[in-house]
């Protein structure tokens, strides 16, 4: 299948592997590139730089497919070094990097003078058109089904991405609640170019066990609330 996501990533399936912490290793990555997604491995996942740059490698041993990186950029006292991480993947030879929470207009001159192709993770269609504007080259559209990601207009995909087909020129693929080929069909029908998996990319067992964690944390926190 050929749509304006595979084109653009050099990939033969239009299904992203969504970053996720603590599980976007190169493992996972390497194993959804070399089925002929887009693996990505989660940047601050790996406490440095110096760990992201060797996780880069151990992906690349792994596979001789197109992968990416996962940078979130969140509000912190103290934020991570993100432009020795860009260097890690721009040293690393990597050419894609997803980008998530706050607007990454700062990182993309550093990213674009490299090559490195960027999809930010939007939640509006009024954030996808200043992505698109800023210099992003494709968006993940996360209707309100999307989990881990903050910003959310409790607008679901089924509304979000008809509407976002209607204002974008640049490729976006949909992200949230999408598990299989039927809902890569409907994505492709409202007008995006691909979906974002995300635990589905998972296999079953990690899948259950990641279940069971995050009951297990829950649990905990309605315990401490009680």
């Amino acid at each position: 299948m050929r749509t304006r996501i595979t084109e653009l990533f050099g990939i033969k399936h239009p299904i992203i592997q969504g970053g996720m912490h603590r599980v976007g290793y190169a493992e996972l990555a390497a194993a959804v590139s070399n089925a002929g997604g887009l693996g990505i491995i989660t940047g601050l996942t790996q406490p440095t730089p110096e760990d992201l740059a060797r996780e880069i490698d151990r992906c690349r041993d792994m596979t001789d497919k197109p992968f990416g990186v996962n940078l979130t950029f969140l509000p912190s006292f103290v934020a991570p070094p993100y432009p020795e991480y860009i260097h890690a993947i721009v040293e690393g030879g990597v050419r894609i990097v997803e980008t998530a929470g706050r607007n990454p207009a700062q990182y993309i001159p550093a990213l674009k003078a490299h090559g490195v192709k960027v999809i930010h993770k939007c939640t509006s269609v009024r954030h996808s058109l200043t992505a698109e504007r800023i210099g992003c080259d494709a968006i993940s559209v996360d209707g309100f089904e999307c989990g881990g990601h903050p910003g959310e207009d409790d607008i679901p995909n089924m509304i979000l991405l008809p509407r976002v087909a209607e204002e974008l020129k640049i490729p976006f693929v949909a992200s949230g609640g999408m598990a299989d080929g039927r809902s890569l069909v409907a994505a492709l029908a409202l007008g995006a170019d691909g979906i974002n998996m995300a635990r589905d990319s998972l296999p079953r067992g990690r899948r259950r066990r990641t279940r069971t964690s995050s009951r297990r944390w829950l649990r905990q926190m309605n315990c401490r609330r009680a």
